[in-house]
């Protein structure tokens, strides 16, 4: 079995953890990542504090196994946030700082509640201001991951995230949908990985068919880096990208940003009902490159085995044939 010092950590399976990607997750998601060895973590951003006990409530009676809850710094909101520390999940995972923001306040309230704390960093000093400021794991995600990024590929950026923050254990994210990919992972010095896309495209995703559906079809060519969805939602992200679906809602309004602003109010509502209605063409997808390696929508449970033992059979047994006594 594939076991890293993450999962006695974190108290999982597998080294493997679902993305906190907001709306994107739910309780069937969660409990089944975490049901399967994984640990599933719950979107907490928005939420209010009498949904985030209800939801964390419903996730203990759908699984005893770790979860996580993750909140964007740069839009935490007290209420929502003690009310998660209150139903105490195991692990508290956080992203998005402002760099005004101190880390350690957030960092200690959680540590006082007895959970551990996670932090996603897409460059080098971020990863070493989370480190500095009592994490216990480091996320290094790479350009490739669907949704906020940052510039940094994950090849690069992981060992050098390994090395900076050492000996913390660092989950790799950004481009891994498979068992090559956790094995890459671990070989560049990560104890495990975070996944975004590749958990989207399955059965217990809380997404309309057809955007699963486009995962499935897409060749990890037709994303694109843009503040497109960020303009039409009227929100910044803190030094981030989004990497989307090159679909017909980014190429209308590719090189007509400063019209998309004066109109964002009502393209926001288009394309939030858009993405209801499940018309691929004219919601604002987040997708990562990884889509071009995933070709079936698949039960939870199916994806983090299949990865799990494929990571196993590369490490054992092709890489093994390589090293001569």
């Amino acid at each position: 079995m594939l076991h890293t010092p993450v999962c006695d950590l974190l108290g999982i399976t597998y080294p493997i953890a679902l993305g906190g990607m907001g709306s994107a997750t739910s309780v069937p998601l969660v409990a089944a990542v975490s049901q399967a060895g994984g640990l599933g973590t719950l979107g907490a951003t928005g939420r209010s504090a009498a949904q985030i006990s209800e939801t964390i409530a419903s996730i203990r009676a759908a699984t005893d196994k770790p979860f996580g809850v993750n909140y964007l710094l740069f839009r935490i909101e007290e209420e929502s946030f003690a009310a998660a520390l209150a139903a105490r999940p195991p692990v508290m995972a956080f992203a998005w700082a402002r760099q005004d923001q101190d880390l350690r306040p957030y960092f200690q309230r959680a540590h006082d509640a007895g959970l551990h704390v996670m932090y996603m960093a897409g460059e080098v000093p971020e990863a070493e201001r989370a480190a500095a400021a009592g994490a216990d794991v480091i996320v290094a995600q790479g350009t490739e991951g669907g949704g906020h990024v940052g510039w940094m590929a994950s090849m690069p950026l992981v060992p050098m995230v390994v090395s900076a923050v050492a000996p913390l254990p660092v989950l790799a994210a950004g481009g891994i949908a498979d068992g090559r990919g956790l094995a890459a992972a671990l070989a560049l010095g990560a104890d495990g990985v975070l996944l975004g896309t590749r958990l989207l495209a399955t059965e217990e995703a809380p997404i309309h068919p057809q955007y699963k559906e486009a995962i499935v079809q897409s060749s990890g060519h037709d994303t694109v880096l843009t503040e497109i969805p960020d303009i039409a939602t009227q929100e910044v992200w803190p030094g981030a990208m989004a990497r989307a679906l090159r679909n017909g809602f980014i190429e209308r309004w590719a090189g007509q940003e400063w019209r998309l602003r004066r109109l964002a109010h009502e393209v926001g509502a288009e394309i939030q009902r858009a993405r209801q209605e499940g018309d691929v063409d004219n919601a604002s997808l987040l997708i990562g490159q990884d889509a071009g390696l995933i070709d079936a929508v698949l039960p939870v449970r199916s994806v983090i085995e299949q990865m799990a033992a494929q990571a196993s059979e590369i490490i054992t047994a092709r890489l093994s044939r390589f090293v001569t006594p």
